[in-house]
């Protein structure tokens, strides 16, 4: 198909100052003269600051790269990925019709996008708010028919699944991605017959990261994500995973526990916590891989600090954090937070980290 620049472009185009910083740190991955290989990085951040590539992105980004705007061009012309035209303020869906898709319905996803939406692909909603394409195949064929909406998947769709959806976006909330049918992920209807303990957790992990990045529609200008609030889907019939409450240990009065936070502890025991930490000095806990600065701030909030603190959780405290700190099941264990704490311990000498050091 013949890809054009759109008839009606805007007069200017800049990255804002945190995504003009972003820019200058992938071109300088590359060595003198190689420049011109930061040219896709650029032009998707282009477009996720703005929801399309137009003509002044182009040339912006020809510019930084010191290309002629031609080879930009033909970049941003050549591949799909690239939005060549303005899509909706809220979402760009976009509806898988490749085989597995179209066998399983993919065409009355299109009906419905031409009825919400528009007549025509790339077209904008009489609100602006919305426009839709059909795509080839997203990799999801399991999980047919299904849609991509901004960053994340909808699968297991159905005409009227897809109308909630949009309409639940239409009020300004982002719908909780991933099968809507009640699946997991991409067992069988009819129940796994394998692999079936999820540990308890909610969500797959392709949905876990998407609740967690919350910028499934969001454009990305390097600021602080403005997240929309969730609307989560009824869970499946059935038995949910079972919690095992496990009675907690009556505390010693000389425990440190945070003042500023009361949590109940409803499963699990609760881990001894500190008042603050150790000479006023707290590990870097996001040395753990799993652990980023939203976490880290959480375990802090209530009276952890440090690695030996985490390197001595049992299952109860780990069961206990999980429930009362954690939004999202399981991610202790699955990367290992106890073994990490340990190895930082020794690999720190175990000196400030020892219980026999604490101050609390």
């Amino acid at each position: 198909m013949l890809r054009r620049l759109h008839p009606e472009q805007p007069e200017s185009f800049a990255f804002t100052t945190a995504n003009r910083e972003w820019a200058e740190g992938q071109i300088a991955k590359y060595p003198e003269g190689r420049q011109a290989s930061a040219v896709i990085p650029l032009l998707w951040r282009a477009q996720e600051q703005e929801g399309w590539v137009s003509r002044p992105a182009i040339e912006t980004v020809a510019e930084m790269l010191g290309l002629a705007d031609i080879r930009v061009l033909e970049v941003a012309t050549f591949y799909y990925m690239f939005q060549l035209q303005p899509v909706g303020s809220v979402a760009h869906v976009q509806i898988c019709g490749t085989t597995s898709c179209m066998i399983c319905g993919a065409e009355d996803l299109i009906g419905v996008c031409r009825s919400k939406i528009a007549p025509g692909s790339h077209e904008l909603s009489a609100d602006g708010k919305f426009s839709w394409e059909e795509v080839e195949c997203l990799g999801a064929c399991a999980n047919a028919p299904m849609a991509q909406i901004g960053k994340d998947y909808y699968e297991d769709l159905t005409a009227g699944k897809l109308e909630e959806i949009l309409d639940v976006f239409a009020r300004g909330e982002v719908p909780e991605p991933g099968p809507q049918n009640g699946r997991f992920a991409s067992e069988p209807l009819g129940g796994a017959t394998t692999l079936k303990d999820f540990t308890g957790e909610a969500h797959n992990g392709s949905v876990t990261l998407a609740l967690e990045l919350g910028d499934t529609v969001a454009r990305i200008t390097g600021e602080p994500i403005s997240r929309p609030s969730v609307a989560k889907r009824a869970r499946p019939a059935g038995p949910a995973p079972e919690k095992k409450a496990v009675a907690s240990e009556p505390r010693k009065e000389d425990e440190a526990v945070p003042e500023v936070v009361e949590l109940a502890a409803t499963v699990g025991v609760r881990p001894k916590a500190l008042n603050a930490p150790r000479s006023g000095k707290p590990d870097d806990l996001k040395r753990i891989s799993g652990i980023g600065p939203k976490l880290e701030k959480a375990l802090n909030a209530v009276g952890y600090y440090h690695f030996d603190q985490i390197a001595g959780w049992t299952d109860a405290e780990i069961a206990w954090i999980d429930d009362n700190i954690l939004e999202f099941r399981g991610r202790i264990t699955r990367d290992d937070w106890v073994g990490q704490a340990k190895a930082m311990v020794e690999d720190d000498g175990g000196t400030r980290n020892r219980p026999d050091a604490a101050t609390d």
